[in-house]
């Protein structure tokens, strides 16, 4: 029996009108259009003309320091990919929600509704929240203890799950002549109860078209990583390297057996801003472009509050000072970590580092011709460090644009991805199993509602 050739899975990572600080900034992008949900629609029929697996949506709950310099997010992720479900039948959907901010039904019921709606498109990027001006708007004087918040994950999970599950697959009967709505046997109360959260249930939804949605986790910290090995089916994740990202690779993947996982149930997908065009000399230049516009009292704020020490006034060509241990950061562990490495490793200065922030907040930058750019994925992918790769455009919608009609063209050609959907649902593009209920039909363990 042959098997199929392995092929990478792709996502495009949608954030205002590109991934580079200064986007809104460069004359290829349209600021005002990061108001517009039709922007977002139309930027994901980009994508699924491409057959790409998903889009992306970030959130944070705050207005926090960037207003002055950035275009912000403006919709609620779930809200706004309910309109992108309607405007596209293919592309999956992938909406962030923090587990620090939200309750366990409210968000369960939420992602339930966007799989319903989309027919089985619904993805969910977990995220435990580590700003501060994230914590002060939900009457907190300051960010929970990381190993906290990834607590509450995991007790946010446990009962999410169940919520999903509580209506059985078959619970719907609609049989007019009887007047049975649904079997209540096969309609279950949770009956969570924890040290943050009692939730009886059944939730108001019955049971997602997939299950679940696709669960997607975003941290690389220890604790991160033991989130991802116990729930996550899809992880994004920054690495600079490939040695650096073949290790986060194994390591992650060497930690499912114990959870009873299979490695094939979870895709590990990089994430990587590329600058796109007919030369490498020409990509080089739109980079640099982009990087002339950054804002540097901006980046400077951004970097300090990512390493935990205030670079007002510190020369801009000198090297970082001295920073604290990664675990004294309350905020994202594993992003100081790679920025802290990345300055040592390549003895960037301040400068430096900030302009080559700039394009990702930390996330991988490539400059090349489309083949270049599908040389640099394939390497990644066939030496063991990504399952495929989150794709951030530097700017939209013209870097998505240039992805999916220049680059995806070569994977093709190379047998690397795929020339048309075969499935409808997330879980299908990504090749993931549709999970079993964890309630066991039973008569004796229905509920009536």
């Amino acid at each position: 029996m042959t098997h199929p050739r392995r092929q990478m899975h792709l996502n495009a990572f949608l954030m205002g009108v590109g991934h580079h600080e200064a986007a809104w900034r460069h004359p290829r992008t349209e600021a005002r259009r990061v108001f517009d949900a039709t922007h977002f629609q139309d930027l994901a029929r980009i994508a699924e003309r491409g057959r790409l697996d998903a889009v992306f949506l970030a959130d944070g709950l705050a207005v926090g320091h960037r207003v002055e310099h950035n275009v912000t997010t403006v919709f609620e992720p779930v809200t706004l990919l309910t309109a992108v479900a309607a405007a596209t039948e293919r592309i999956g959907l992938i909406a962030t929600a923090s587990t620090s901010y939200h309750h366990p039904f409210t968000l369960a019921r939420a992602f339930a509704s966007l799989d319903h709606i989309s027919g089985g498109r619904a993805g969910w990027n977990i995220v435990t929240s580590g700003g501060a001006d994230e914590a002060a708007n939900f009457g907190l004087d300051r960010i929970p203890d990381h190993g906290e918040r990834y607590a509450r994950a995991h007790e946010f999970l446990e009962a999410a799950v169940r919520l999903w599950d509580s209506w059985e697959d078959d619970a719907i009967v609609l049989d007019a002549g009887s007047g049975t709505f649904a079997d209540p046997d096969r309609v279950h109360r949770v009956e969570h109860a924890g040290p943050r959260f009692t939730i009886r249930g059944p939730l108001n939804s019955p049971r997602p078209p997939q299950g679940r949605p696709v669960l997607v986790q975003a941290g690389s910290s220890k604790d991160g990583i033991a989130f991802a090995a116990r729930w996550a089916e899809a992880v994004f994740t920054a690495q600079q390297t490939l040695e650096e990202g073949q290790r986060f690779y194994s390591t992650l993947r060497g930690r499912l057996a114990a959870h009873g996982r299979s490695p094939d149930g979870i895709k590990i997908l990089p994430g990587i801003v590329p600058f796109i065009a007919d030369t490498e000399a020409e990509a080089r230049e739109l980079e640099q472009e982009f990087t002339e516009l950054i804002s540097p009292a901006h980046a400077l704020r951004q970097l300090s509050r990512t390493l935990g020490v205030d670079l007002t006034g510190h020369p801009l060509d000198a090297p970082l000072p001295p920073l604290p241990p990664a675990n004294e950061i309350r905020g994202n562990q594993s992003r100081f970590r790679l920025v802290a490495d990345l300055a040592e490793r390549e003895s960037l200065t301040v400068r430096q580092l900030i302009a080559r922030l700039g394009g990702g907040r930390g996330h991988r930058t490539f400059a090349g011709t489309p083949e270049q750019v599908a040389d640099e994925l394939q390497t990644w992918f066939t030496e063991g460090a990504a399952d495929g790769f989150t794709i951030m455009p530097p700017h939209l919608p013209g870097g998505l644009s240039d992805f999916v009609d220049h680059v995806v063209p070569v994977l093709r050609e190379r047998g690397l991805f795929r020339t048309d959907y075969t499935g409808r649902t997330l879980r299908e593009h990504y090749g993931l199993d549709r999970p079993a209920s964890v309630f066991e039909r039973s008569a004796s363990s229905g509920i009536a509602v």
